[in-house]
């Protein structure tokens, strides 16, 4: 019976991984249309920054569901192979989407803001 329950819950977050992926490309289609005042480049931008948390929010899901499929089976040492390549992949594809989109590793800190801030009342 559990095993059937952890099958059940992989399988609810591959659905969960790829709705993220659609809703979230056609969210940031809609979006990039609604905000075309910025237009070019800037409208680019932001549909890319959209579209790449949107599939970084579904590859986090497809990974989860790898793992509880694992778990819920007795599998062979080629299977476990194929999987650990497979959460490889998109972990490695969820890392560098995050590079890219954010412009830094992830243990850099955010950039500050380079101007010194006027003091108040002067």
């Amino acid at each position: 019976m559990l095993r059937t329950m952890v099958d059940g819950a992989a399988s609810l977050f591959e659905v969960a991984g790829t709705l993220a992926m659609v809703i979230g490309a056609l969210l940031a289609l809609a979006l990039t249309f609604r905000d075309r005042g910025g237009g070019g480049p800037a409208a680019f931008k932001g549909f890319r920054y959209r579209l790449g948390r949107a599939i970084i929010l579904g590859l986090e899901f497809l990974v989860a569901a790898d793992i509880l499929r694992t778990i819920s089976t007795q599998p062979t040492a080629g299977e476990v192979a194929v999987l650990g390549g497979i959460v490889l992949i998109r972990t490695f594809l969820s890392f560098s989407l995050e590079v890219e989109l954010e412009g830094r590793w992830p243990w850099q800190a955010k950039a500050l803001d380079r101007e010194p801030k006027q003091p108040q009342g002067t």
